[in-house]
């Protein structure tokens, strides 16, 4: 957004920020909150303190104390936040995700060699945990956790010097003594507790396999009462809808037999079983690249959805054995040999096709908001080395990509759209 943009927005971006940033008890606390907002959505390739600071016109320590010494909690502002992005987008899903903040050196909080889908690799770099309310057409982060790896938690680490250096590291980074290391899909539903207790409303989860192929998240998720359509791998195990367990017959020696179900096959076998005659297929939204035979560019594949019962050690059973059901929804495209892509999903029995189809693919608006977030608003651009800071400018960065998500929305023009 170029300056005069900014100028004829600024009216309702202040209005905005007094909303958001209300449980900050000083005005010129919430100045400097738009300030930093402006400093975001302004036009220019970093959008780190320093080079803010010299295109909007301000003192870089005003900025630099605002962001990483000022003691104000983020919580309050990302609860304002989540109402207002719930309320105007009236979200079809939460999706939960997690992106990768490239670092050169080890300087910043949690930052460890680790594996980032933003680098597709292994590198040196921190990552983030977020939640995100969205629809076909929109979305916005609702929550966001920073990972803290085995590596910065003290308490993992046997070796007295090493686990000295980690407490000497966390405490140059001001890490809270109850940071601990635990799984993204630990922060996962961590954060969906922490909005349920805010009053948001959960509607179905969608989640990719880094934490749907986990049968303890999906249980976490049912123990919640929250529906789900999550992606898993095609090794992972499950048995027909129809499967019963049984009981083998008892030789009168040692403990008698309980109920089990026969071997479960894997994703891929159960829907090699049930062939390419039972494809479907489905469009679930239209994208940009038109074609002679596709002029309205939708999006579409061939999917086969069927109900199973996943296998599992860790998913409770009824007291006759009997494991629950789900949907298993998995993509077989024109001209591959086997399907390549699955999800389990806890939807009624009644769900169409079309609609497990609409929710697993939604996951895409999330690599938008990713991409908006650190290419439009500079969400890795943060160079600070304080934990409270980090959150602080995640928050602020949340704040901006709210207002353009509702000037998009109720004002098209205002950010340069026809």
């Amino acid at each position: 957004m170029d300056a005069a943009a900014l100028t004829d927005i600024g009216e309702r971006l202040d209005v905005f920020v007094e909303q958001v940033f209300s449980s900050l008890k000083r005005k010129d606390q919430r100045a400097t909150a738009g300030v930093y907002a402006r400093g975001l959505m302004l036009d220019g390739r970093r959008k780190s303190m320093q080079p803010m600071a010299d295109r909007i016109g301000v003192d870089h320590q005003r900025l630099q104390q605002f962001v990483t010494t000022s003691p104000w909690d983020p919580v309050p502002v990302r609860k304002t936040l989540s109402r207002k992005a719930c309320d105007l987008i009236v979200p079809d899903a939460w999706v939960i995700d997690d992106t990768g903040f490239a670092k050169d050196g080890g300087a910043s909080p949690c930052v460890a060699r680790q594996y980032s889908g933003t680098l597709g690799k292994v590198g040196n770099c921190q990552v983030a945990v977020s939640v995100h309310a969205a629809t076909d057409t929109a979305s916005a982060p609702l929550d966001w956790r920073l990972y803290l790896p085995e590596s910065w938690d003290d308490r993992r680490c046997d070796d007295p010097e090493t686990a000295a250096a980690i407490t000497a590291r966390r405490r140059r980074n001001a890490i809270p003594d109850q940071e601990r290391y635990r799984s993204k899909a630990v922060m996962a539903l961590e954060m969906l507790d922490e909005l349920i207790a805010w009053g948001r409303t959960p509607p179905v989860i969608v989640a990719d396999a880094g934490y749907g192929d986990s049968a303890t998240f999906r249980q976490g998720l049912t123990d919640r009462n929250l529906a789900y359509v999550v992606a898993v791998k095609g090794a992972t195990l499950a048995h027909p809808a129809d499967a019963v367990p049984a009981t083998a017959e008892y030789s009168g020696r040692g403990r008698p037999p309980t109920r089990r179900y026969p071997a479960a096959a894997t994703c891929t076998d159960l829907v090699l079983a049930a062939g390419v005659e039972a494809l479907t297929e489905v469009s679930w939204r239209h994208g940009t690249k038109t074609g002679p035979a596709n002029p309205a560019a939708a999006l579409r594949s061939r999917f086969v959805a069927l109900r199973i019962r996943p296998a599992n050690r860790t998913i409770p059973r009824d007291e006759d054995g009997v494991l629950p059901q789900a949907w298993l929804l998995a993509e077989w495209p024109a001209g591959a040999a086997q399907p390549t892509d699955f999800w389990l999903s806890t939807l009624p029995e009644d769900t169409s096709i079309a609609e497990l189809v609409r929710l697993a693919k939604i996951r895409w608006r999330i690599e938008h908001d990713y991409r908006e977030l650190k290419t439009g608003l500079g969400l890795d651009h943060f160079e600070g080395r304080s934990w409270l800071g980090w959150h602080h400018h995640v928050t602020l960065v949340t704040a901006a990509h709210l207002f353009l998500t509702t000037l998009r929305l109720t004002d098209p023009k205002a950010v340069g759209q026809d």
